[in-house]
């Protein structure tokens, strides 16, 4: 199996299925944890160096934070509805506590940060759906925490790749800090299928080609870009949805494309 995938497992006391850390994927920022809550179950975190976005993806829960009740948030019934998920950003040093109200899938999306923000509800007017690329290049974006909204380091967006088409696609890359050029940020997707028994590709690889993985993802999975482009397909049949978390030294995404297919982009 590629070292940059992850599976997920079995619900354990907590309700966590899988867990990214920087410790686990050997960077420096970006940390991505999924729950699994039954109705009544809670979780709590909160961690006095690193801000979260807690990003209810389907069900509906209850979420507190740093003191703040922002009362039942969420309600989509699977990531492939046509809605915004339920967010709210928890800045470093503040405690927060989410409460499942139905069954919950809830990711916890993490990065280096200071205290000093205000928790807040992200609003669903504030995550529109985006159309992005043309014919087979078609995918829909929700950006749930963009650089334009304020956090130390985090960027969110959730993505659904119709059955046939690409994303993430021409292949580019955020990995080299240039000025006015390219940001360096690592980034976790985390996927899923519809129907979920189908599967799909991403290939992460270099100019050099010191890093080439292709890996073929099923439902649930977590892939890890440390650096290079990363390019995804979903065959014919599937619809794909993957939840991208991305953190670095800058909070700007920035990227370049793979120059021997820039020219797709700029394409007429």
């Amino acid at each position: 199996m590629s070292p940059l995938l992850v599976r997920p497992h079995a619900p354990d006391a907590s309700g966590a299925v899988l867990e990214v850390t920087p410790q686990s994927a050997g960077w420096t920022h970006v940390g991505f944890k999924v729950v699994k809550l039954e109705p009544g179950q809670s979780l709590g975190g909160g961690e006095v160096d690193r801000e979260t976005c807690l990003v209810v993806m389907c069900g509906k829960a209850s979420v507190t934070v740093g003191g703040q009740d922002f009362g039942a948030i969420g309600g989509r019934a699977s990531v492939f509805e046509d809605a915004a998920p339920g967010a709210v950003y928890a800045p470093a040093g503040a405690a927060f506590s989410v409460t499942a109200v139905t069954a919950v899938e809830l990711a916890l999306c993490s990065a280096p940060g200071k205290p000093g923000h205000e928790p807040r509800l992200i609003a669903a007017g504030d995550m529109p759906r985006e159309v992005r690329g043309q014919g087979t290049n078609v995918r829909h974006v929700r950006n749930i925490l963009p650089e334009t909204a304020p956090a130390d380091g985090l960027l969110v967006v959730e993505v659904i790749t119709p059955g046939g088409h690409w994303s993430s696609y021409p292949p580019h890359k955020h990995d080299t800090a240039a000025d006015g050029e390219e940001t360096a940020l690592e980034e976790t997707y985390y996927h899923r299928l519809d129907p979920p028994q189908g599967f799909a590709f991403q290939r992460v690889y270099t100019d050099d080609r010191s890093l080439d993985e292709t890996v073929c993802v099923q439902d649930g999975d977590v892939v890890m870009v440390p650096r290079g482009y990363h390019p995804v397909g979903a065959p014919h049949g599937y619809d794909l949805y993957y939840l991208n978390v991305m953190a670095g030294p800058h909070r700007k995404w920035i990227f370049r494309n793979d120059p021997a297919h820039d020219w797709i982009a700029r394409k007429a």
